[in-house]
């Protein structure tokens, strides 16, 4: 990150769901690790973001099992397919391309692009980063038990899940 305050690195101080860390900003609405840095930018432009997220691999989300290599290797170029498609949610049409590495137990994908205006390259990281989530969500492999953020993850979408099948019945057991 530059050392004077760019206007994007102003607006995700400014925005609730992010919080600064030694690194940069960090997404606190995902269960996954988050890093988005800020650069200036040429000309009109507010700003240059890079946002990587890190993932567990397939095998370091199970618990207590080990996943076949042809599984997770299968699992892993799935994972990189479908988030070729990650810059379909941003507004911004000046980006590289995504980059999705496996490093050990550690999946990172890496984003970075170009933003015209600060509240919009704000609204991208996040809707990057909830991409990114989702489409790792997608991946889940049923017949596996999960641990750790995976599992995480999994919980909340079933909490999400059951609020909403409550409001639906206005809150009354059916």
């Amino acid at each position: 990150m530059t050392d004077r305050q760019t206007p994007i690195a102003s607006e995700l101080e400014s925005h609730e769901a992010f919080a600064r860390t030694d690194d940069g900003y960090d997404l606190a609405t995902t269960v996954f690790e988050t890093t988005i840095t800020t650069d200036d930018a040429d000309g009109n432009r507010d700003g240059r973001v890079r946002v990587t997220v890190t993932l567990p691999t397939l095998d370091a989300a199970v618990a207590e099992e080990v996943v076949a290599s042809p599984v997770e290797d299968g699992w892993f170029e799935t994972l990189e397919r479908r988030l070729q498609d990650v810059f379909t949610v941003a507004h911004t049409s000046t980006h590289d391309d995504p980059v999705v590495e496996r490093d050990g137990e550690a999946v990172r994908v890496r984003l970075a692009y170009t933003a015209w205006d600060a509240g919009e390259g704000v609204a991208d990281a996040k809707a990057l980063i909830e991409f990114v989530e989702g489409t790792f969500a997608q991946g889940i492999i049923p017949g596996y038990e999960y641990q750790g953020k995976a599992a995480t993850l999994l919980e909340n979408a079933q909490n999400r899940g059951q609020q909403a099948a409550d409001g639906d019945s206005g809150g009354m057991p059916m």
